[in-house]
Order: structure tokens, then sequence, then C-alpha cells
């Protein structure tokens, strides 16, 4: 057993509202300069739709993720070693600036600069951020189909839709969406570490971001295609790799995610899992896609267990992140109510980003009939005829399972039939709790985590110390009581003990050419050999 932590998040989509903030937050965080105009580290996307880039999902094109061999190993989708080299530098499988989107800005010079008394309306033509021409027609963009806006066209090339056969009506008043925030799933398993030929992406074993060495990455893009989830993109202007990092400087100092501080909704959920790494890869080459979802979780450790805790202490991971681990809300929401569930597990990546389903147009399409959009009875009967098909969800999380999905569902559909009892002053009915496997105390605790979860209850992050070098606690001066003792274990900084100032200076040189001061004993006062000699 190899323990290791991994920082991950959780999406509660029966809380999002489409509003964008955490789209905008991030991208004048991250993305907001030349050459990442078009590129979008975290997207909220409207489903049934296509996604950005236009369909991101549909692996028969662009070759994302991993297949599994008949020999029961994993390879890239894309190919192994021989065809990576065979395709270094024309890799067809990328997506173009078309199926992202162009990015565009306005002349709005021209507006300022009309003249007086013009008689025709000034406007401000839209122009390319690549290259300053004007663009006659705005044609797509990252949330061209917001809001079922462009669901007339494209909605029929959603794959999850094709892959599931369904057909859905496109009357706006029919129809049914949600939303679906996305960023890059930091894996368990990344195909875009693997598909990458000069090594440059990697996975923190200390957290399990995964993240891009700009210095060794050489711009083969090949990492792009590997992601099947189609967060890795590539900046024009540097000519490298960028992604999504977790925001792992607010992550190091515990606190979370620009995206996650800024949701509206309050639905995300950052938190601490521990696992075994040596069971990754064979989760990752479960044979049926159906039971990948059980198969990460196998993956993934109790972190109440006493042997768990000591063999991770032993493993080094600090004491503050087995806490965090015992208190995460992600450990809570996946295993003790089991309603959190990963995206496309078929790609076979052992995503990190998980969600809870969408429950809301169920209860309005049952209170527009005239029942009663709270009673958990009409509800669990109307869960498989509810406005967004089961097998629509089962398609986006499990892989075509609708067993999991429609547990989640029922839990979610019991807490609001069970809690509104409470709420009204009622006797609560155990016997809601009892008809989803669970009982009420459960019920209310799973209430409090996803309705009124205050701050420190949606982000358990542990702090780290990146400014610490890593082996520095294993050392003997590490707890010393004498700063300059310790500094003597390392002659080659060229910074001993200080020695005693007089007034030709501090230490061995003179105030012309001043001398080192160890900063670790400075009593703070003006030795004269750190600074240069005053000029009169």
């Amino acid at each position: 057993m190899r323990i290791m932590a991994q920082i991950g998040m959780i999406m509660n989509l029966d809380k999002c509202i489409g509003c964008h903030t955490c789209s905008v937050t991030c991208k004048q965080a991250w993305t907001n300069r030349q050459g990442m105009e078009y590129i979008w580290f975290n997207n909220v996307e409207t489903r049934p739709g296509v996604g950005y880039p236009r369909g991101w999902e549909d692996q028969d094109k662009w070759e994302g993720g991993w297949v599994r061999t008949a020999s029961g190993k994993l390879k890239p989708r894309a190919g192994g070693r021989v065809k990576k080299l065979m395709t270094l530098f024309h890799n067809p499988k990328l997506p173009s600036i078309n199926d992202y989107y162009e990015p565009w800005t306005y002349e709005y010079d021209k507006l300022l600069s009309a003249p007086k008394g013009q008689k025709t309306q000034p406007t401000a033509r839209p122009v390319s951020q690549l290259d300053g021409r004007p663009i006659d027609k705005i044609s797509w963009s990252s949330n061209w189909d917001d809001n079922l806006g462009g669901a007339q066209e494209t909605i029929d090339e959603d794959p999850v839709l094709r892959a599931a056969n369904l057909k859905v009506r496109k009357e706006i008043e029919d129809a049914f969406m949600f939303y679906l925030p996305r960023i890059c799933e930091h894996c368990l398993n990344p195909t875009c570490a693997s598909s990458c030929p000069s090594g440059a992406i990697y996975k923190r074993a200390e957290d399990g971001i995964v993240l891009v060495d700009q210095d060794r990455c050489r711009g083969w893009r090949m990492c792009v295609s590997g992601c099947p989830y189609k967060k890795v993109y590539f900046n024009h202007k540097s000519g490298k790799a960028e992604k999504c990092t977790l925001c792992y400087p607010r992550i190091e100092v515990g606190q979370p995610t620009v995206c996650s501080e800024t949701c509206v909704g309050r639905l995300r959920y950052l938190g601490v899992l521990l696992y075994d790494a040596d069971k990754v890869a064979a989760a990752a080459a479960t044979e049926d896609p159906q039971d990948l979802y059980e198969a990460q979780k196998g993956v993934f450790l109790d972190p109440h267990d006493p042997e768990i805790q000591r063999q991770a202490e032993a493993a080094g991971i600090p004491p503050s992140w087995i806490e965090a681990a015992q208190q995460s809300p992600l450990h809570d929401l996946i295993f003790k109510y089991e309603v959190a569930l990963p995206l496309h597990p078929e790609y076979r990546t052992l995503p990190m980003v998980w969600y809870i389903p969408p429950l809301s147009p169920v209860v309005d399409e049952v209170t527009a009939s005239g029942a009663d959009g709270e009673d958990h009875k009409v509800l669990f009967s109307a869960l498989s005829n509810m406005r967004i098909p089961l097998e629509y969800l089962a398609g986006l999380f499990t892989a075509g399972d609708t067993a999991p999905v429609e547990r989640s569902l029922r839990r979610l559909v019991a807490m609001r039939s069970y809690m509104r009892d409470i709420n009204l002053g009622n006797e609560p009915q155990e016997s809601i709790a009892e008809a989803v496997g669970m009982t009420g105390r459960k019920i209310e605790e799973m209430y409090k985590l996803l309705a009124v979860a205050k701050y420190d209850d949606r982000y358990v992050i542990p702090t780290a110390s990146p400014e610490t070098p890593r082996g520095i606690a294993t050392l003997d001066m590490y707890n010393s009581q004498d700063p300059a003792k310790a500094m003597d274990q390392f002659p080659d900084l060229g910074m001993g003990a200080p020695e005693a100032c007089s007034s030709e200076g501090c230490g061995s040189g003179s105030a012309d050419t001043g001398s080192k001061v160890s900063l670790l004993s400075w009593s703070g006062d003006r030795p004269d050999g750190m600074f240069p000699p005053r000029r009169d």
C-alpha cells in the first residue's frame, strides 16, 4: 500500500444558477493576458449542448483518455510512444480555433473619436484579438449555447444524447437544461501527463495537483490531444501549454480556489482524500466502464481507520493533512451520503472533480401538475420520468449506469421531504430516511452540508509550507535553539556564524567591502558590514 493525499472538488449542480462568476474571476486571475484570450480554465456549460471546445466529449473524434487493451492494460487512446513520435510534428487530433472560438474585442475608439454632428450612428466593429482583423460575423463562442440559446442548432450534436440515443424536445417551454461548471479534473491517472513527450506535465506528490513545467514544455501539444476533458490549452504567444492550476498558491496557504471563493451559489466543496496509489492502475483498467465508478471509490482510503492513519504518517503525510481528510466534505459526500459522482469515468483517468446531479426540474414539474412537489412518494415515482432523463445524467457521470444516479437523486428527494416536516414544525418521518437507506440524523447532517454549510465546512484545506525546503525536518539543526551554530552545517552557503562587529565592520571583512551576516541570528541592529559605507 502506498498512501498519498489528493486535493479534490465536488460541485452541487442543483445549486448552480449559471451566472458565470466563477469563469470571469478565474479569467481575471489566471488568463487575462496576451496569448490566453480564448482560454477559459473554468467555464460553465449549458446541458444539453456541445460545450467548450465544441464537442469535447466526442472521443471518437479527439481520441482523448485511455483505452483498455485485450491484455487488460491501458494505453492512450491517441496511441503509444511510436505513434506519438510519428505525429510529433503533425498532430491532426487537435481542436482548432473554430472549435474553441476566435476571441474578439470591439473598436471602442470609433465611438470615442466619432466627430460631433455625424449623421450616421457610430458603431464599434468586432475585431479579432489574434490578428486584429475585422470580424464580419460572430458565429461561435465559449458559451454560444448558454441557456439553450443555440439549442435549435446544436442540441443534436450533444455526444451524450447521441450515445444514449435520446430524443429531447427542442421547444423552449418543454426543453430541459442545467449548468455544468468545468475545470481541470486533476486526475489520479492523467492522460495529459502520459502523452507529453517532454515530461513537462507532472502531478505533485504532496497534493495531487497537475501542473505544467513551463521550462520543460516544448509546445508539442500532445497533452491537448490526450486530455479527454480538453482542459489543457496552447498559449500561442509563449508557445507553451497551460492549464488550470487549482489555484495552488491559495491552496498552499489554506485558501479555496478563486472559482470556489467567488461562487454565488456556494456549490463547490474542497477537501483532502487519501488514496492507495498502488490501486490506481488496476482501478483504471477495470473491464466494464460502468464499474469504474465503484472501482475509483475502492482506491480511496478511510481516514478514520487507525491503521490507515499510522501508515499515512509513516508515508510522510503531515498530521494536519490526515486531520483534514477526516473532516473532508468530499469523503462525506462520496461515501457517507453517496450523492457525488465523477464526470465521465469511462475516460479511465479517475477524475478528482465530482458532481452532485441536479434535481430541481422534477420538483417544478410535479408542482406544475398540481401534486405536492415536496412529497417523497410523489417525487420517488416521478424520478424516472423527470425532465432531465436519468439516462442523460448517467451518460455524464456513471458511463450509462442509472442506478447510482437514481440513488443520489432519491436521497436528495428524501432530504427535501424530511427537512420540510422539520422546518414546518411537524414530526419528522423516519420512514422517509429508511426508504433511501439512511437515518433521520444522517439526513439532517447531509442537509447542513448541502444547504447551510458555512465557509469552513465547505473548504477544509490544510496549509502547506512551500517556503520550507523539502527534507529540512530530517536535519539535526531543524529544532536547534542556536541558529548561528545551525548554519555551520551549510558551509557552502558562505554564511557562517556572525563575528563580533568592530569599527572596521562586522566579521572578517572591512566596512568598504562588506561582509556576510547571518540573517537567522541578526538582532535587528545595523552592522556596518551589511550596507555600503555612507558618503557624506
